[in-house]
């Protein structure tokens, strides 16, 4: 077993903290950590794999060391970077900073032919769908377990990587949002089903929320998501039915009526299909773990 250290362990050791969360994949070849780190100037190593680096949330106003000074440039909310292999950073944090890092196996990319791209720093560019997607990851990693939950983000961590290896500014640019502003909104949208997945989200209203047409929202949902608003919202009402069903005893009619659904049948067969198993049954289920 090697003693070689990590990424994360010399990014750990740079910043005094763990990260918040951490998965990886051995034979994938890479690792997926949030960071969450405050005001201060901070000095990075050398790092033995390169890593692309999505700030989700925080302060506005980060920077990197410029050969004799700070960058002009900042990244915010909504800004990824490449930081390469055997390059030293330096990083200036003006408030709260909240990251997410995938590191990924220099063995992996040369394996793949796509090493070219990871070879200079590229520090705080618009990739709304690397960011949709990281956002999506951590979501999910917060969310209550579930059946599916490590299929699904195994398949969204796939989705980002392979978009990292095809190359980031390789997508057309009708194809996704050009501004980071329009991927935070997007990520407002997904928050607000979220929260409320019983609420009527049109598509017309998302697409004005999102600024742009409803044909447009649906590409740009579907590419970053993995598949289309309308089974976006299906799939959290179901979830939000299955806490329900796990930790009330309310009806199944009020059980339906409380996520959105119109009928108790049209809920029923929703259900059904989802999750193999009806409504009466998976209850019956959990009680019985329970």
């Amino acid at each position: 077993m090697s003693d070689a250290m990590t990424n994360e362990d010399i990014i750990a050791d740079a910043l005094g903290r763990a990260p918040d969360i951490q998965i990886g994949s051995k034979d994938g070849g890479w690792h997926l950590s949030r960071w969450r780190q405050f005001v201060g100037s901070y000095s990075l190593p050398a790092l033995p794999d390169p890593v692309f680096t999505v700030h989700i949330a925080g302060k506005p106003q980060v920077k990197i060391w410029d050969k004799d000074g700070w960058s002009d440039a900042s990244s915010m909310p909504g800004c990824s970077t490449i930081v390469p292999a055997g390059q030293q950073t330096g990083w200036l944090v003006d408030g709260e900073l909240d990251v997410v890092t995938l590191s990924l196996s220099s063995d992996m990319l040369r394996a793949a032919s796509a090493d070219e791209q990871f070879r200079r720093m590229k520090f705080a560019f618009a990739d709304p769908l690397g960011v949709a997607l990281s956002r999506q990851v951590i979501a999910e990693l917060y969310a209550p377990p579930a059946d599916d939950r490590t299929e699904y983000i195994g398949a969204l961590v796939n989705a980002l990587k392979a978009h990292i290896l095809r190359g980031t500014a390789s997508a057309p640019v009708d194809d996704v949002p050009t501004s980071t502003f329009s991927a935070y909104r997007l990520h407002q949208i997904m928050g607000e089903i979220d929260r409320r997945p019983n609420a009527h989200h049109s598509l017309e209203n998302m697409a004005e929320t999102a600024g742009v047409s409803p044909s447009h929202f649906c590409r740009v949902f579907r590419q970053a998501i993995g598949i289309p608003p309308h089974k976006y919202i299906m799939r959290k009402r179901l979830d939000r039915a299955k806490e329900m069903l796990s930790h009330t005893g309310l009806s199944l009619a009020a059980i339906a009526e409380s996520v959105g659904f119109a009928s108790q049948s049209h809920f029923t067969r929703a259900f059904r299909q989802y999750a193999a198993t009806t409504p009466s049954d998976f209850r019956k289920k959990m009680r019985d773990i329970g």
